[in-house]
């Protein structure tokens, strides 16, 4: 413990505590019940204070900054509707496992349970999506609370942890004192993967004649991209991402197969349909990838690895599983194998037939834009290294396609949650934590609309974000759910009538903008686009309305039945 011999008030405990934790930048919103902490903060040069337009804003913010940098994103919000705005945001990074610390100012003590103005129980509102969450009751106890909080956050399978402040406890004094170390009781992850069960997926992976590595967000959570690199080139092994995952392995690299699932490349899901073994290393076998579960890859004996032993057998039943982190596990495996292995060859060849059979292809068209062309234009454009950050809708499944992620850290999406209006506020979180690369937002103009009122935080701030609106008039993902299985009724989808004009938004905003709608025209965007770095810029692609996402798996289906075309082209316009 170190104690410092002057007095401090909460508010003062709470900025010395973030910079014990090394906290650089907060996302918040003042209130009432936060008062002491800005004024605190009117003094407080050390720390950025990054000032939202809506709370949920500041939670999508704070996970594009932990998304970026690996580092816990920290919020700071007042009581009531300050608090409860968030719950989206927490939901979000609860679901993407994102490390992030959320503090909420609270009533006074005293009126806890008296229906105060702007009191709500956010602790009891948001047990179910944190890792854990907190209410101070004394200030003494401030200070271990908040070291607490980051440790959850941060250790483990990462998550958002919640600490309510009520009012009375930031005015309070007591002396600071800062615990050297966490020990939280219940609250041991495995990070150190059993030497037994490494020897026994080492035999396996030794013996494989079609092995297939599945990789999740794990691998870029516990920073082992480089593991896995060396793993897969040394034993020829291909490798599938999940959407969260993609970019743990270069797509440079000819081992990579892309995505699987739903929306996944056609010879990764029919890999996963073929292969003899299975090893899945931090991913959750989660809906969207393993489609209709007794048909999951048939033929694999399953190896399945994750910090979280919750995750092991809770979806699909693994053969072997390997508690611990994902860095261990891959690091553990590689000094692990045996001098000779199978040779995968034959195996690479099959499944160079079926990237044959079904290629991710598009045409151009010189009177028309298709969403397909500007992500690979933009991904050609950045060489794969952008760090890109998405909404969530047809874009979403399109840039997991067509956007060649080279680099961990590189796409930042609403994945479990699936929160449209995540991207502008997530991109605008991503861009404070990183200036070595450009952030790239690819939207469509239903999200767009959920959280525009961010795009003054990035004007003020002169975030240097690229956005791009594939603006196809439509809630694109769910109009092609309706097309495909609702007999083409669309119902409250189009929003042709009801768009606003977006150059016309965004410039009172502000905010540089374009427009685009041929390959021309998007190709020369872009360019000045990536070129621009004095604030946000924006740009309206034009794109076909009625445009369509495949390779697609129907819900409940299984992923070696794919649907590769639409039902009826007619009605592609």
């Amino acid at each position: 413990m170190h104690t410092t011999a002057q007095k401090l008030n909460g508010s003062e405990i709470f900025f010395e505590c973030l910079r014990r934790e090394k906290v650089d930048t907060i996302f918040g919103y003042p209130g009432g019940a936060l008062l002491k902490v800005y004024e605190t903060l009117y003094d407080v040069t050390d720390i950025k204070h990054i000032l939202v337009r809506h709370e949920q804003g500041a939670t999508h913010m704070a996970e594009g900054y932990a998304r970026a940098t690996g580092k816990p994103g920290v919020v700071l919000v007042t009581s009531g509707p300050g608090a409860t705005n968030t719950v989206t945001g927490i939901t979000n990074a609860y679901m993407d496992s994102s490390p992030m610390v959320i503090f909420t100012g609270q009533v006074p003590s005293s009126l806890i349970g008296n229906d105060a103005f702007q009191e709500a129980d956010i602790v009891g509102i948001t047990r179910p999506i944190t890792k854990h969450n907190f209410l101070v009751k004394d200030v003494r106890d401030l200070a271990t609370t908040i070291r607490k909080a980051f440790f959850l956050a941060t250790n483990g399978r990462p998550g958002p942890v919640l600490v309510d402040m009520p009012k009375d406890i930031l005015n309070a004094t007591c002396e600071f004192i800062w615990p050297d170390s966490v020990d939280i009781r219940g609250f041991k992850p495995t990070i150190t993967c059993h030497a037994n069960q490494i020897e026994k997926a080492a035999k396996k992976i030794a013996a494989a004649k079609r092995p297939l590595l599945y990789i999740g967000g794990g691998v870029i959570s516990s920073n082992a991209s480089k593991e896995l690199t060396l793993l897969a080139k040394a034993l020829n092994i291909p490798v599938t991402m999940t959407l969260q995952g993609l970019g743990a392995f270069p797509a440079s690299e000819p081992l990579n197969m892309g995505m699987l699932g739903m929306h996944g490349t056609y010879w990764a899901n029919q890999a996963v349909n073929k292969c003899d073994l299975l090893i899945a290393v931090g991913a959750r076998f989660d809906d969207r990838v393993t489609g209709k579960v007794d048909t999951f890859a048939p033929q694999a004996y399953k190896i399945h690895n994750d910090i979280d032993p919750t995750n092991v057998d809770k979806n699909i039943k693994v053969d072997l599983p390997v508690v611990g982190d994902s860095k261990d596990f891959l690091s553990q495996l590689i000094k692990a194998l045996p001098e000779k292995s199978e040779n995968h060859d034959t195996w690479l060849a099959e499944i160079d037939v079926w990237k044959k059979q079904c290629p991710l292809t598009f045409t151009v068209e010189n009177d028309s834009l298709k969403t397909e062309f500007v992500i690979s234009t933009v991904s050609e454009a950045t060489e794969g290294n952008a760090v890109v950050v998405t909404d969530v809708g047809q874009h979403q499944m399109w840039t997991s396609q067509y956007y060649r992620f080279n680099n961990p850290r590189s796409i930042i999406t609403s994945g479990g949650l699936g929160t449209m209006g995540y991207g502008l506020p997530a991109a605008i979180g991503a861009a404070f934590g990183i200036q070595d690369r450009p952030v790239v937002l690819f939207c469509g103009d239903g999200g767009f609309m959920m959280n525009i009122q961010e795009l003054v935080t990035a004007v003020h701030y002169k975030v240097p974000i690229k956005i791009f609106l594939l603006n196809n008039s439509f809630l694109g993902m769910v109009r092609q759910w309706q097309e495909l299985f609702h007999q083409e009724k669309y119902s409250f989808t189009d929003l042709d009538d009801s768009n606003p004009d977006f150059l016309k938004v965004v410039e009172a905003f502000g905010c540089k903008s374009m427009r685009a709608e041929n390959p021309v025209q998007a190709e020369a965007a872009i360019k000045e686009a990536l070129a621009y770095n004095e604030g946000p810029v924006f740009v309206e692609f034009r794109v076909i309305k009625k445009d369509m996402v495949f390779p697609m798996v129907p819900a409940g289906g299984s992923i070696s039945d794919m649907l590769l075309e639409r039902l009826n082209p007619k009605t592609m316009v």
